[in-house]
């Protein structure tokens, strides 16, 4: 690899030693570059993701990475007037930041954390004579509208104007899917100022492992069990309602059990359905340490990922790659002609199925539970498609090859 001396500065709102999952990417790429020879730095806040109140370092070297933390506002995710409180906050601090410190010929990678800094990267990186590039991990404000956020409408047009000014100001905009690209080049972006380079699983110890080495099947009592999983976030992105239908429809097989591990928006709601319907056959856990994710994604002999439609192109669920990195197939519930849902027909690791498609569903989770061999050979050709496209690895290499050849 040809080294580049000039600076390589990324602006996201968390960084080491936060763990939500935008700054572990992003924390992983930094001490990769910097362990290549490339000079990073970081823009980011002194507080945690599940940690407001938090006063990190103002400035911080970790593995030769320095991180530079600015002061915001601290309201938190409780509410969105507070949110948004603290996004501005941030636009203004970054703003003031990047003029004082950005150097002609830097080049300035901005995240969209919080959603649309790269309008502010844009403007800071053409006064300072800078080399703008955006990862984009989902697309503002599309994922605001498609969630219904009150009081956009009257600015959308705006934002989508000034969001798109500061796409074609780039060098490159990094995107995590192909949809995801397609969607850039429909609102005009040279393809050419487009690359695809995914998103990875943040946790490399994550590797299949059998049932019967898995503790937390006696630790939950669920041995001899078919366990239909959900790991991760539960929110206004996902949907409940087809998977509630499922464990409904198998609820007389005794050895299916649906085990769900996380919390989110929607949380609540999922375990009032399920209660309502006096449904024994589904379990629920809250989010697991970090030290045993390995077993825990493991846990399940099929995992659930859901996305509401709408939001196709806009994000890729980031659970996605932790669980193909366990070896276990996958039950995707939304457009199956998605992002992820051609990825599994391709690779022949699982299957997709639209919202409200019970029935599809439940044969496939009773075909698996009957063919266990025909759910191992899916798991392992998930692990397969891991270790041969969503290895952090090949992403890594990815972005450091990129910022070589500039």
């Amino acid at each position: 690899m040809k080294l580049n001396k000039r600076r390589v500065i990324f602006i996201n709102r968390y960084f080491y030693p936060d763990h939500s999952a935008t700054s572990q990417i992003l924390s992983d790429l930094a001490f990769y570059l910097s362990s290549e020879g490339f000079t990073i730095e970081i823009v980011t806040s002194r507080q945690k993701y599940d940690d407001p109140e938090a006063d990190l370092n103002r400035i911080d070297v970790v593995n030769g990475v320095r991180v530079n933390r600015i002061k915001t506002t601290r309201f938190g995710r409780k509410n969105l007037l507070g949110r948004s409180i603290d996004y501005f906050s941030f636009y203004l601090s970054a703003f003031v930041f990047l003029l004082l410190n950005l150097h002609k010929g830097d080049y300035l990678v901005a995240k969209t954390d919080p959603p649309m800094i790269s309008i502010v990267a844009s403007v800071c990186s053409k006064i300072k004579s800078a080399t703008l590039i955006n990862w984009t991990q989902d697309l503002f404000p599309e994922v605001a509208k498609a969630l219904d956020v009150k009081g956009l409408s009257l600015v959308y047009p705006l934002l989508i104007s000034l969001r798109n000014y500061s796409l074609k100001a780039a060098y490159k905009n990094i995107v995590i899917g192909e949809i995801m690209s397609q969607r850039l080049q429909y609102y005009g972006i040279d393809k050419d100022k487009i690359k695809v380079i995914h998103n990875w699983s943040i946790e490399e110890n994550i590797v299949p492992l059998s049932a019967t080495d898995n503790p937390f099947r006696e630790k939950w009592e669920l041995q001899g069990k078919f366990i239909v999983g959900y790991s991760g976030n539960i929110g206004r992105a996902h949907d409940i309602d087809t998977l509630v239908g499922v464990a409904n429809s198998v609820k007389n097989e005794k050895n299916i059990v649906f085990v769900i591990i996380g919390g989110g928006a929607l949380y609540k709601e999922f375990k009032k359905q399920t209660t309502d319907l006096a449904l024994n056959n589904v379990f629920f856990q809250p989010y697991q340490p970090k030290d045993v994710l390995p077993y825990s994604l493991t846990l399940p002999d099929l995992h659930i990922i859901s996305l509401q439609p709408e939001l196709e192109g806009l994000i890729v669920p980031s659970k996605f790659y932790g669980i193909i990195a366990s070896g276990r197939p996958v039950l995707y519930i939304g457009d199956t002609k998605g992002e992820i849902p051609e990825i599994l027909h391709a690779n022949g690791c699982g299957k997709s199925v639209n919202i409200g498609d019970v029935d599809s569903a439940v044969k496939f989770i009773e075909q698996l539970f009957t063919d266990r061999d025909l759910a191992i050979s899916m798991g392992e050709s998930s692990r397969h498609l891991f270790d041969e496209k969503f290895n952090k690895k090949l992403s890594l290499k990815s972005w450091g090859d990129l910022l070589s050849s500039l």
